[in-house]
């Protein structure tokens, strides 16, 4: 078999479709097509159904022979090169403000890291840790966990909303007993779990109150709030600072969120140790340890949730 061509099927089956491959990968669509169906033609199979993706049985056989090579290819590179290698996805609140002394410590046990660190929200996160390509993120916990995906709560995140020092609202409630909500809300965007939560606890109130503002992160939001386009919908996150002028007012009675680890290798040992590390983190900037999921007890290496 032509090893080319099963890198270019591991991508298509990975991404899901060839489409999906091309534009990850950068290479032209009927190129990669071609590719494909040449391996098909010479294993006399058809690998995948075209729509919807689906591989066949005769591929999913093929996949899995395949994926640990290909998978491991970049830690191998950089093992042969004398060092190692980890990808790491999170918001940049977490990218800014936890992870440096979290690689710091790291270090001192693998001096010759490459750390590659990646700046997404919660949906993409979790995209990029099922099509592996990243080894570790660190998000909101998602109500439904990819197919053998491991996760570990961090921290407990409080549902508030931000308005500038100056602005008259003394409380949340005052915005309920309106007959209706005229201020605007600036938000993420509404596959986050930040908005389901709150626009569901919303409408158990009985209160309509949808978004003016949608934005890509956190940081957005203060910047617009602060700008007067609105009241902001964000998080309070242990060890973090109000910024200077802006105030939180808290959502009392709606629900909390948790800051969580997730991955898929639990035997990689240096994965291991920044996991621990960004458990010590999370323990110095929350005076409450971080709790422990009951599926957590299970044994080594079993999912906290998985699919069939």
């Amino acid at each position: 078999m032509n090893v080319r061509q099963l890198e270019l099927f591991y991508y298509v089956a990975l991404h899901k479709g060839v489409s999906q491959a091309s534009r990850a990968l950068g290479k032209e669509q009927p190129t990669l097509s071609k590719q494909i169906n040449d391996l098909e033609d010479y294993l006399r199979t058809r690998l995948y159904h075209r729509r919807p993706f689906k591989l066949t049985d005769r591929g999913e056989i093929l996949f899995r022979a395949i994926e640990p090579f290909f998978r491991g290819l970049q830690r191998l590179e950089q093992q042969v090169k004398g060092g190692d290698s980890l990808r790491v996805g999170a918001s940049p609140i977490v990218l800014l403000h936890h992870l440096p002394a979290v690689e710091k410590e790291v270090r001192r046990e693998f001096p010759n890291l490459h750390l590659v660190l990646r700046e997404a929200n919660q949906p993409q996160l979790v995209q990029w840790l099922e099509s592996r390509e990243i080894d570790l993120a660190i998000t909101l916990l998602p109500r439904d966990l990819p197919q053998k995906v491991f996760a570990k709560p961090l921290l407990e995140l409080a549902l508030v909303l931000l308005v500038p020092k100056e602005h008259p609202l003394t409380g949340a409630g005052e915005l309920w007993r309106q007959p209706e909500v005229q201020a605007s809300l600036i938000c993420l965007t509404p596959d986050e779990i930040v908005c389901r939560e709150f626009q569901e606890k919303l409408r158990r109130m009985g209160v309509d109150w949808r978004p003016r503002v949608e934005v890509g992160s956190l940081n957005l939001i203060e910047h617009y709030v602060l700008e007067g386009d609105g009241i902001g919908l964000s998080v309070r996150v242990p060890g973090m600072p109000v910024p200077p002028r802006l105030r939180m007012l808290p959502l009392p009675g709606f629900p909390t969120l948790k800051l969580a680890m997730l991955w898929r290798d639990d035997q990689d040992r240096l994965l291991r140790a920044f996991r621990e590390q960004a458990e010590a983190q999370a323990r110095r900037v929350s005076k409450d340890p971080p709790e422990i999921l009951p599926a957590e007890r299970a044994a080594p290496g079993t999912p906290l949730l998985t699919r069939s």
